[in-house]
């Protein structure tokens, strides 16, 4: 169990690390909109679009695992010179990460485009042009790739099978990062994995496993055999095998094997999943972890993605919240926290994830100081009006600043866990401005709740919300009830 309790420790160990990533940049693209008629046109579904949102995929979304975990990461691309390319550049430096990218006139950039209602994906359009790259471009790709390796923890080769991982550049990679004794990581693809010959750890699945052993893969033996075949045929130190529901096992030459269970909650979906996955072990191994641990904390990082719609990372403190979880399975007075207390990055994802099953998301807020009749009559009002409530409460700080040096009467942890407690709470979130406006913009709720006592242009985000189709709802309030007299009462 000790040994559990080192990947806390681990765990801050990643953001000091560096990763380079060299692979194929896509832009995931979904489209969500509901269906409720077929067209006059053609016996085909009609997708009424609400919204859509604009991810980066492929060797993308790995480096932008590699970002959210605050790891430094350089990506090293070929993008079409057009708008998509522009974007992904964009987006790569919004996020921190150094952008190499290569432009290259005799393509375009890949684009997926995945059309969905509720939770089913009803169509993918792919947009792109699988060819090698040419040589004038794998000589400047191989060029940085000589420049950057010597600067870097880790290499990872994400291959996607668009064109940029030539046999050449590939070998001319791995012999890089052997030279200056740089681990290499490798997403695969393709039949033949022995084009990674020399690769320190590969990541294949479990389909893509037996797929280049040409055996079988549905037991514990039957991957360590196939992982040792292709330890010996391909020069390579470590299998980790990604198996979905089964969570991952770790084949290394002389050592036994590690088969690590999933660690999911909920599975929403998988899109992406094996991206977070060599994301974090890379981080971990460009940090010093063993191999063991960095595939542990990978194995998290994946049960937490896969929890969320769409191409999707995973942060530093939600991996450590599924750590302390577990430990508060396994030792039950150990690490008790408020469930539904939650940081504003955690309830975004939640409201994204439940409004993708058409559910409606609320927001209330204010101190909640002294818990009283006529919190409670609003929190009803508001639950009755939404799937999923969502109570922020001002920190103390904040409290402080718009109530005065004696309040709150009660720190902001008494009265998280108090809300906690009730039914109609779903999630509680501490903000620390004297107003939630950010808070809304993050989260975006379907419904905004505020007591009737406020007009609609005193309700703080009103705009906001109403911007997207969202609506304000202003609560009766319940008469003779108020904190602050409840306090000047007492001080009689």
């Amino acid at each position: 169990m000790a040994e559990k309790y080192n990947l806390f420790d681990d765990l801050k160990t990643i953001g000091s690390a560096r990763v380079l990533c060299i692979g194929d940049v896509m832009m995931d693209r979904f489209v969500y909109g509901a269906i409720e008629r077929i067209s006059p046109e053609a016996p085909i579904p009609v997708l009424l679009v609400e919204r859509e949102k604009h991810m980066l995929g492929g060797a993308g979304n790995v480096v932008a695992n590699l970002a959210a975990l605050g790891v430094q990461a350089t990506l090293i691309a070929v993008v079409g010179s057009d708008a998509v390319g522009a974007d992904i550049q964009k987006q790569l430096e919004a996020l921190g990460i150094v952008a190499a990218l290569e432009t290259s006139a005799d393509r375009f950039t890949t684009v997926k485009s995945r059309f969905v209602c509720g939770t089913q994906q009803v169509l993918r359009v792919d947009r792109e042009k699988a060819v090698s790259i040419p040589a004038e471009i794998e000589d400047r790709i191989i060029s940085r790739i000589t420049q950057l390796v010597p600067e870097t923890g880790a290499v990872i080769l994400s291959d996607y099978k668009k064109g940029l991982l030539t046999d050449r550049v590939i070998s001319a990679a791995i012999a890089c990062a052997r030279r200056h004794g740089k681990p290499v990581i490798v997403d695969p693809k393709g039949h033949d994995f022995s084009r990674y010959r020399g690769a320190t750890v590969i990541t294949p699945n479990r389909k893509e496993l037996e797929t280049a052993t040409g055996m079988k893969t549905g037991t514990d033996d039957e991957i360590c055999t196939a992982g040792l075949k292709l330890i010996t045929t391909c020069d390579i130190a470590t299998v980790l095998a990604t198996r979905s529901k089964d969570g991952m096992s770790v084949i290394t030459k002389g050592d036994a094997p590690l088969h690590i269970p999933a660690h999911v909650r909920e599975i929403y979906d998988v899109s992406g999943a094996g991206d977070t996955v060599i994301a974090t072990f890379a981080a971990g191994m460009a940090a010093g972890l063993p191999v063991r641990n960095a595939a542990l904390l990978a194995n998290v990082a994946a049960g937490i993605v896969v929890g969320k719609p769409g191409t999707a990372t995973a942060r530093p403190d939600e991996i450590r919240a599924a750590l302390e979880e577990n430990l508060v399975t396994e030792r039950p007075s150990a690490a008790l926290r408020a469930p539904k207390l939650a940081t504003v990055q955690k309830a975004a994802t939640q409201a994204e994830r439940l409004r993708t099953r058409g559910l409606k998301v609320g927001l209330t807020n204010g101190c909640f100081d002294l818990l009283h009749p006529g919190h409670l009559s609003v929190l009803r009002q508001a639950k009755s009006q939404c799937d999923f409530l969502i109570v922020a409460i001002n920190g103390d700080l904040s409290v402080r600043r718009l109530k005065g040096p004696q309040r709150p009467v009660q720190n902001q942890a008494a009265r998280a866990d108090i809300l906690s407690a009730l039914d109609m709470v779903d999630m509680v979130v501490v903000f620390e401005e004297d107003t939630p406006l950010a808070l809304i913009r993050e989260i975006k709720p379907d419904i905004l709740v505020k007591g009737g006592q406020y007009k609609l242009e005193e309700v703080v985000g009103h705009e906001i919300v109403m911007s997207y189709g969202g609506k304000i709802i202003r609560a009766t309030m319940e008469e003779g009830f108020s904190t602050t007299d409840t306090i000047t009462r007492m001080a009689r």
